[in-house]
């Protein structure tokens, strides 16, 4: 199998993800925030910049479309995983988050049986973003321990309930467009 520089730079992030999750909870590491964050974002950037050169090279591909989200929902879910160990995150806002991302995974897959091509939204786009700016905040502050760590604590959980709300609405938006173009009854 021939990967482009696209397709790469998603497996390096998929590899990327439990790296990124050993250092999160590596509290033996001084700094391991930090560490976990400067992974973390060089992880996301390359979410960034595969994109960008997919689109411009032409360079897009049915395994690209497949991988991409998959490791976005690896980063992300080994971020929010950390953070239920150190209370920075609610276990009911893992639960809807990753409720929608296998609502929205299920009907990807039926839209692709049946040749249909669901496209991705703004609000997906807006998703992914908030989570990954929300976290590498997170993981840069609980560093730093510019607070005490139980405000950060009530910060954190505060803006993961936003997170779960975009995430729910991003999943319901792409839920209706799929309803829409979706023959259910094969």
């Amino acid at each position: 199998m021939k990967f482009n520089i696209p397709n790469l730079l998603t497996v390096i992030r998929i590899f990327m993800a439990p790296i990124f999750l050993v250092f999160l909870m590596a509290k033996n590491i001084p700094h391991h925030f930090l560490w976990a964050f400067i992974i973390f974002t060089a992880a996301s950037i390359t979410d960034f910049v595969d994109g960008k050169l997919a689109r411009k090279n032409n360079q897009v591909t049915n395994l690209g479309k497949l991988l991409d989200p998959l490791a976005d929902k690896m980063l992300t879910t080994a971020a929010l995983l950390g953070f239920m160990q150190y209370g920075l995150c609610n276990i009911w806002v893992l639960m809807i988050i990753l409720t929608r991302e296998f609502a929205v995974t299920g009907m990807r897959m039926i839209a692709t049986v049946q040749n249909v091509v669901i496209p991705a939204n703004i609000w997906g786009k807006i998703k992914t973003a908030t989570q990954m700016v929300v976290s590498g905040a997170v993981m840069l502050l609980a560093d730093i321990r510019f607070v005490p760590f139980q405000y950060l604590i009530t910060a954190s959980n505060i803006a993961m309930w936003v997170i779960a709300a975009i995430t729910f609405i991003s999943g319901a938006i792409y839920i209706v467009q799929a309803v829409k173009v979706i023959d259910f009854s094969k």
